[in-house]
């Protein structure tokens, strides 16, 4: 269950009454695509609804009854998000919209490389081109939405080519567990030899190679490693 402090209003007006729930921003968009993969009381800081949040008023329950045509808090909570809004205060969306914008440079930085070198982007270069770039980041939009409209401006700026790269990565048994649990989101086949050791290949982001190997290299220092 999200907190008082870091819950956001969501509100809804109907019949001249307004109606509100404390929710978690960052459940918001995941409850609106798919309701049944977002627990009630991980998306809810109260399992009520409220005419005032802050105030503390509550509706009757013949109000809510004759309004949502149920008692059942998620499906309030979803006529809610789906007919209402996101009141949040100059504060939050400041810090949400921030949380955001970096999840998307993040993201474009771990997926894609300069033609020219073939490495990485640092993140401040993308960080200075999505300035220039004059994005307005929401702060419910998923991630991959965002981004996917933010490399459309982006191209003009910096140059990003998005490849992809096959590795083929050699562990011994003993390290198995720590490195298989960060080459398995990417593992494209495995086979386990003779002598005890484990061989995998992944198909990866070409930006994430060096760290990539970075990480599993302190699982497993004595790894072995071959691009395909």
């Amino acid at each position: 269950m999200v907190s008082l402090d870091s819950a956001v209003i969501a509100r809804m007006e109907k019949g001249g009454k307004r109606y509100e729930i404390l929710v978690d921003p960052d459940l918001v968009d995941q409850f609106k695509d798919k309701p049944d993969s977002v627990e009630i009381d991980d998306l809810l800081a109260i399992d009520d609804v409220f005419h005032d949040c802050k105030g503390g008023e509550r509706p009757t329950a013949e109000a809510v009854d004759s309004t949502f045509g149920t008692d059942d808090i998620a499906q309030i909570a979803k006529t809610i998000l789906e007919k209402g809004s996101i009141q949040l205060t100059t504060e939050q969306r400041k810090k949400m919209v921030e949380q955001k914008r970096q999840a998307i440079i993040h993201n474009i930085a771990s997926t894609a490389v300069d033609p020219r070198t073939k490495l990485p982007h640092p993140h401040q270069r993308i960080e200075i081109a999505l300035d220039e770039s004059r994005y307005s980041v929401d702060p419910f939009k998923p991630v991959e939405v965002q981004s996917a409209e933010v490399i459309a401006k982006l191209k003009p700026l910096i140059p990003l080519s998005f490849e992809s790269m096959r590795l083929a990565f050699k562990i011994p048994g003993k390290s198995y567990g720590g490195a298989s649990q960060l080459l398995r989101q990417y593992q494209k086949k495995e086979e386990w030899l003779s002598n005890g050791d484990w061989v995998c290949v992944v198909e990866i982001p070409a930006a994430i190679k060096a760290e990539l190997i970075s990480q599993v290299a302190r699982r497993a220092s004595d790894l072995e490693v071959k691009e395909l």
